[in-house]
C-alpha cells in the first residue's frame, strides 16, 4: 500500500496537475472519455473472472494451469465481444446527445483494442490466491512510473491531444507485459495454460452475477461523467472528471485493505463464527475511519489546493464545491468494498448484483433530476445519495441485514466506543 501511495502521487502529479494545466478543461474531457466510455463494458470483458478464481485458485491450486487458461480464454472473447457493443454504443450516444461528445470515433477505437489485451491481467489473480500482493504492486508500481514518465514527455515536447489518448493503450500493455514478466520470474508459463470447456461453463455460470454487477457498478461509479459529456459538454466534463480523480483515486485503499485481510478473517468462517463476525465489525470500522479521515481533510484543503495549482486556469475553481461533496461518496465506496467480499465469501454474488442495480438506477434518476438544474454541483449530490443508497441496500435482504446493522455500526464506531467505556468503568 506504501509504495501504492507513492507511485499514486506521482501519477496525480501529471494527471490532476499537468494534464489540466497543459491542457485547459475541455481538452482534458476529450483525454478522459474514451477510458471512462470503455469502463461500462469492463463486465463484458472480464465476464466477472477476477474476485472468482482467485477463490477456485485457492481451493484447487492443482488446477491452476486450467483455471487460468479457462479464464484467458473467456477474457479475451469477452473483449472480442465488447469490441462491436462499445462502437454501437458511441453511435447511439452519439445521436442521442444535445452536446458534442468530448472524443472522436478514431479515438475511442484505438484505446478500446485494450479490451483485448486486458485477458492477460487474470495473472493477479494468481498472485492474489496465492498471498504475494508485493508482485503485483511490483508490476502496477512500475507501470505508473512507466505511464507517468511518458506523459510527462509528451507534455514537455507539446504532443497533441491525439498522442495523449494514445498513450492510455500503452498504459494498459505496459501493466499486461510487467505481469507476463513477473509470471515468468516465479518460475511460470502462460503457454502451460490450458483451456477446459467444463471448467470454463462453470467460471461463467459462477461469474455472470458478478460480470453484470460490475456492469452496474459503473454505470452508478461513472454514468454522471457521461451524462455530462452528453448534457453539458466537455469543459464541464474535464472539471468533473479532474475532480473525481481527486476523489476516487484513494479507492485503491479498501481494495488493498480487504486483499489483504479478508483471507484472514475467513480463517474464523467455521472454526470460531463469532470471532469471524468481531473481525468484520473490526474491517467496517476501519475503513470507517480512514474514508471519513480523508473526507474531513479533503473538505478544508481543497480551496488552497485548488488555488495553488489552478491558479493559471481559473475554469477549474468550479470544481471546488464540487469535491467537496463528492469525496463524501467515499465513506460508502469503503464499506462497500469490505462488505461486497463478505458477499462473495458467503456466495451472495445476486445480492451484490442487486446492490449495483439499486446504484445504478438512483444514480441514472438523481443525475437526470440534478443535473440540468445544479450542473456538475447537481451530479455530485447525486453521486453521494447514490452510493449510501448502494452501501446499505444490504438492509432489504435477511441473508445480509446483519451486515448492513455491522456497516451502521462500524460507521459510528459503536465497537470501539462501547471497547472505550468497557475499559473507563
Amino acid at each position: 500500500m506504501l509504495a501504492r501511495v507513492g507511485s499514486l502521487f506521482i501519477k496525480m502529479l501529471v494527471t490532476a496537475v499537468l494534464l489540466p494545466n497543459y491542457l485547459g478543461a475541455s481538452l482534458v474531457g476529450t483525454y478522459n472519455y474514451p477510458l471512462m466510455f470503455l469502463a461500462f463494458f469492463a463486465g463484458v470483458c472480464t465476464l466477472g473472472t477476477e474476485g472468482l478464481v482467485t477463490r477456485e485458485l485457492l481451493r484447487k491450486p492443482h488446477l491452476k494451469d486450467v483455471l487460468l487458461g479457462s479464464a484467458f480464454r473467456l477474457r479475451l472473447m469477452g473483449g472480442l465481444i465488447a469490441l462491436p457493443l462499445i462502437y454501437a454504443a458511441y453511435f447511439i450516444v452519439v445521436n442521442i446527445s444535445p452536446e458534442p461528445l468530448a472524443a472522436s470515433f478514431p479515438q475511442l477505437a484505438f484505446v478500446s483494442l485494450t479490451c483485448i489485451i486486458q485477458a492477460i491481467q487474470i495473472i493477479d489473480s494468481y498472485f492474489q490466491s496465492r498471498a504475494e500482493g508485493k508482485y503485483i504492486m511490483l508490476v502496477q508500481v512500475g507501470g505508473n512510473i512507466i505511464s507517468v514518465l511518458f506523459k510527462a514527455l509528451l507534455i514537455y515536447l507539446k504532443a497533441p491531444i491525439d498522442y495523449l489518448i494514445g498513450s492510455l493503450f500503452f498504459d494498459v500493455l505496459i501493466i499486461q507485459l510487467g505481469y507476463i514478466a513477473v509470471y515468468k520470474k516465479k518460475g511460470n508459463s502462460i503457454f502451460t495454460w490450458k483451456y477446459n470447456s467444463v471448467v470454463a461453463k462453470r467460471l461463467l455460470l459462477l461469474g455472470w452475477p458478478l460480470a453484470l454487477s460490475t456492469i452496474f457498478a459503473t454505470i452508478y461509479l461513472k454514468i454522471d461523467q457521461l451524462m455530462i459529456g452528453s448534457m453539458l459538454g466537455s469543459t464541464d466534463l474535464g472539471v468533473y472528471s479532474t475532480v473525481v480523480q481527486y476523489s476516487e483515486s484513494w479507492y485503491f485503499i479498501p481494495a488493498a485493505i480487504s486483499a489483504a485481510l479478508f483471507p484472514a478473517i475467513m480463517n474464523y468462517r467455521i472454526q470460531d463464527p463469532i470471532l469471524y463476525y468481531k473481525r468484520l465489525s473490526n474491517l467496517y470500522e476501519l475503513m470507517a475511519f480512514i474514508s471519513l479521515s480523508i473526507a474531513i481533510i479533503m473538505t478544508f484543503i481543497t480551496p488552497t489546493l485548488f488555488s495553488l495549482i489552478y491558479n493559471k486556469r481559473p475554469e477549474f475553481m468550479q470544481g471546488i464545491p464540487v469535491l467537496q461533496i463528492h469525496i463524501w461518496s467515499g465513506v460508502f465506496a469503503f464499506l462497500s468494498t469490505a462488505n461486497s467480499q463478505y458477499l462473495i465469501a458467503e456466495g451472495l454474488t445476486k445480492i451484490s448484483l442487486y446492490r449495483t442495480l439499486f446504484g445504478a438506477g438512483s444514480n441514472i434518476l438523481l443525475n437526470i433530476l440534478l443535473i440540468p438544474k445544479y450542473g456538475i454541483l447537481g451530479a455530485a449530490y447525486g453521486t453521494l445519495i447514490a452510493y449510501f443508497i448502494t452501501a446499505f441496500s444490504v438492509f432489504i435482504y435477511p441473508q445480509s441485514r446483519q451486515q448492513g446493522f455491522a456497516m451502521l455500526k462500524g460507521l459510528f464506531f459503536a465497537h470501539s466506543l462501547q471497547r472505550f467505556f468497557t475499559k473507563k468503568r
